[in-house]
């Protein structure tokens, strides 16, 4: 199976109870087709009281399973608690998540998408702020220094 259409038979299930076990959440959801797979993250910081972190991964063999999981068990009740049921979106690359180690300026494309030197990062046809191409913006605070009092200036 590839990796796109794993993702799309692939259920985001939050709000779980911390007794609900693998084996729970794959009984829950076999009414609606062959499981692949069944994961419940472990938390950082693993204690007697937190089995996991309060959410869990299904797959399913098919993406039209996991659709009609979603339309089924989406705000259904689950050991006393409402679980939301969504299609799980992709996994980030651990340099792009929150806490990587590299820089987000360092990263890989930053520079195209926003613009890391002079003239990188714009369109054809963009315009500068002034209208003019190549100049550089007025500067607000400039004539300023003399002004002995905040506010208008009196005319």
């Amino acid at each position: 199976m590839s990796t796109a259409s794993r993702q799309k038979a692939t259920l985001f299930v939050g709000g779980l109870d911390p007794q609900v076990s693998q084996q729970t959440l794959h009984d829950a959801f076999l009414p609606f087709g062959e499981i692949v797979d069944v994961s419940l993250p472990k938390p950082e910081h693993p204690s007697n009281f937190d089995p996991h972190r309060g959410f869990g991964y299904v797959e399913f063999a098919l993406p039209e399973d996991a659709r009609e999981a979603i339309d089924n068990m989406h705000q259904a009740e689950l050991y006393g608690r409402t679980i939301r049921v969504n299609a799980a979106k992709e996994r980030k690359d651990a340099s792009q998540q929150l806490g990587a180690r590299t820089a987000v300026w360092e990263q890989e494309g930053y520079a195209a998408k926003y613009g890391g030197a002079e003239g990188e990062g714009k369109e054809d046809g963009d315009e500068d702020v002034n209208g003019g191409e190549g100049q550089k913006p007025e500067d607000p605070m400039q004539g300023l220094e003399g002004l002995a009092e905040a506010g208008p200036r009196e005319r």
